[in-house]
Formats: C-alpha cells, sequence, structure tokens
C-alpha cells in the first residue's frame, strides 16, 4: 500500500494534467503548470529521484484527461507450476504481461505479451483478478495503474524460450519461486491465480 503522500501528490499530477489540458485563459494553464511542477517536486522527493525522471514518466502530461494506466497479465498454470519470466530490466521475475496497447482487447494484450516474452502461444480462459497498484504491496510508483490479470492455457506444443525484453522462462511452484519484480508483481497474484486455477468461480465477461 503506498504511502498516502504519494497518493496525493498523484492526484495533484492528474489534476493539473487534465486542467492544462482543458483550460482556455492563460492564466488558469500557467496556475495548472505550477500545481505540476509541485507535484513534480513532491514525488522527486517521496521516491528520491532527479526531477528529470519524474517528468519522463509522465509522458502523457496534458494531452488529455488524465485516467489510470492499464497493465495486464496472464497465468499459464501446468502440473501445478506457473510460468514466470526473467526480465531484462531489473533481472527479476513476473508473470508476463505489460502496458496495454491501444486498439487490441484486453485478452489481444495478454496473448500477444506472451507471445513476446515466452514465444509460446495461448487462450485466455478467465479473468482471475483486478487490482489498483497503489493499494497494494507493490513498489511505489509516480504513475497510476489499473492491473488485470487473466488465468491462460497454452494452446501449441512449442518449450517456452526468452523473447526481446526477456532473460529467461521457466515453470516454478508456489512454494519454490524466484525473486519477483514487485514493481510488476508481487505473491499475492501469483497465489490468487493458483486458487482461480484450483477453484474457479464463473467466468467473467471482458473484451
Amino acid at each position: 500500500m503506498e504511502q498516502i503522500w504519494l497518493t496525493w501528490a498523484k492526484q495533484l499530477q492528474a489534476i493539473a494534467s487534465t486542467g492544462v489540458h482543458f483550460a482556455s485563459d492563460p492564466y488558469d494553464r500557467e496556475r495548472y503548470a505550477e500545481v505540476a511542477h509541485i507535484a513534480q517536486q513532491m514525488l522527486r522527493t517521496l521516491g528520491d529521484v532527479p526531477i528529470e525522471k519524474i517528468e519522463g514518466l509522465v509522458t502523457d502530461f496534458a494531452k488529455g484527461y488524465a485516467t489510470p494506466r492499464i497493465d495486464v497479465r496472464g497465468a499459464v498454470i501446468q502440473n501445478d507450476q506457473i510460468l514466470l519470466v526473467q526480465e531484462k530490466a531489473d533481472g527479476l521475475w513476473s508473470l508476463p504481461g505489460g502496458y496495454a496497447d491501444v486498439g487490441l482487447s484486453a485478452s489481444e494484450n495478454v496473448t500477444k505479451e506472451i507471445s513476446e516474452e515466452a514465444n509460446i502461444q495461448v487462450a485466455v480462459k478467465n479473468l482471475y483478478s483486478v487490482r489498483h497498484k497503489a493499494k497494494h504491496a507493490y513498489t511505489e510508483d509516480a504513475r497510476d495503474f489499473y492491473k488485470f490479470f487473466f488465468l491462460c492455457e497454452q494452446t501449441d506444443d512449442a518449450a517456452p524460450s526468452p523473447g526481446l525484453e526477456t532473460r529467461n522462462v521457466g515453470f516454478f511452484s508456489q512454494d519454490e519461486l524466484p525473486e519477483l519484480s514487485q514493481g510488476r508483481v508481487i505473491v499475492d497474484d501469483i497465489a490468487a491465480a493458483f486458487h482461480a486455477q484450483r477453484q474457479p468461480l464463473p467466468p467473467a465477461l471482458f473484451d
């Protein structure tokens, strides 16, 4: 769960971004820009990172109504083991997935990510979790995310192998997980996948 000051700073940043985009009065735009600068200073201080990095994270500033980003992840479970990929970015492990691309449905994004990161083809079976990243034990982030988790089933006979953004892939049992990339996935997400697979609920509608 992120600290409340980080939540407030992100909310100020979103209000300022929306204000700069929609305000017609130049004085209002200037005031919103000042609020954005204050919010960025807060985010820099809270995260102990350079202001340039904070500004780089908010690439959609003043480009419309500020909304959370979407992150999609797929859980492939075989023989009571779950597929994880080792990220090149930090050397840690995650469920395959990433940002949702415009023009693709949620399940299409998941199948694309798994194909790119693990070189296998899957069918999406069920949506098992939707989480607001800020409300859980992920690494704190200056951006705001909704995270969508799907149960998937492999549809080809390929052996998983790393893609361009991954260093390694493998199947792991629930009690022998490697070190996780906790900005992307936490133990609770994996536990929820196993629970959903063992005790399936009526499927949620998606796409």
